[in-house]
């Protein structure tokens, strides 16, 4: 029998996120996780081929093989340049 570890699979858009902890079994990759977490079915916009991932906030590969407590995150593209937004609420002033 496969040694089984725990992960999670977490993703946020705004006004809505997706956290699901669960068991899998050891080798199991960020691929694997995700199809397996329900995300895909929560936010039916995410294409598996376009998604940008990471674990604990270290960018990742989806095949990557996860090990015993890591979160695999999810990413979406940002609309505004985080750097940029200080500057324009500064102009504003």
């Amino acid at each position: 029998m496969a040694k089984r570890i725990e992960i999670s699979v977490a993703c946020a858009h705004p006004g809505d996120g997706f956290w699901q902890t669960m068991s899998v079994e050891e080798g199991t990759t960020a691929l694997q996780a995700i199809q397996n977490s329900g995300v895909l079915e929560h936010f039916k916009e995410l294409e598996i081929d376009q998604l940008s991932i990471g674990i604990y906030a270290v960018p990742a590969k989806l095949d990557t093989i996860l090990a015993r407590g890591d979160r695999v995150e999810i990413y979406r593209e940002l609309l505004v340049d985080p750097k940029t937004v200080p500057r324009k609420a500064k102009k504003k002033k």
